[in-house]
C-alpha cells in the first residue's frame, strides 16, 4: 500500500534506521516477522515504521478507552431565579449552585422578569453582581451578565486556584 519510493524507516524499538528504498524497508519487516506501517506519508521522505500492527492496534485501542474513561464530562447546570427571590430562598439555591461548582459542573444562572418587572432591568443586574460578589474568588464569571428577552443569564464556573465556600 506505500508508495513512495524512498522512506524514512524506525525499527520495532524505537531507532532510526535511516532512508531506505519501499523494497529494502519491506524486506527488513519480513526478516523480522513484522509490518511495516506507514506513520507519516506527508513528510518528505515518508515515515514508516517496523512494528507488529495486531499489538501496535490493540494498544491504540486500549489507549482510547482509558483515555476516554478519564475524561471528565463538565456538564452545563442551570439554575432559575425569579427577581423578587427570597434572602432565605436565595441561600438555599446558591448552596446547591456551590454544590454543582464543586463537582467541576460549569453553572448557568438565569434570572427570569415577569410582566412588568422588565422596567426594572438595573434589579437583575444588581441581583447578579450579589450572587458573584457571594462567591468572591472561589468562582470565575465565564459569561458576564447579559440579558437577552426576559432572562438576564451569566455562567460561573469554579476557580481551580480558590476553595469554594459556601453562600
Amino acid at each position: 500500500m506505500i508508495q513512495a519510493p524512498q522512506l524514512r524507516v524506525i525499527d520495532e524499538d524505537g531507532s532510526q534506521l535511516g532512508i531506505l528504498s519501499r523494497q529494502e524497508a519491506l524486506r527488513m519487516a519480513e526478516e523480522r516477522e513484522l509490518d511495516l506501517v506507514e506513520i507519516s506519508p506527508n513528510a518528505s521522505p515518508p515515515v514508516a515504521k517496523i512494528i507488529d500492527w495486531g499489538k501496535y492496534n490493540y494498544q491504540k485501542t486500549k489507549q482510547q478507552q482509558k483515555n476516554k474513561r478519564n475524561a471528565k464530562a463538565t456538564e452545563l447546570k442551570q439554575m432559575r431565579l425569579g427577581l423578587k427571590i427570597g434572602e432565605n430562598d436565595l441561600a438555599i439555591k446558591m448552596k446547591k449552585v456551590s454544590g454543582f461548582l464543586e463537582a467541576g459542573h460549569k453553572t448557568k444562572i438565569v434570572i427570569f422578569y415577569r410582566g412588568r418587572e422588565m422596567a426594572h432591568k438595573d434589579l437583575g443586574f444588581k441581583l447578579a453582581e450579589k450572587i458573584i460578589a457571594d462567591f468572591g474568588d472561589a468562582v470565575v464569571v465565564e459569561q458576564a451578565p447579559s440579558l437577552a428577552g426576559k432572562q438576564l443569564s451569566f455562567v460561573l464556573r469554579s476557580n481551580n486556584n480558590a476553595k469554594t465556600k459556601d453562600a
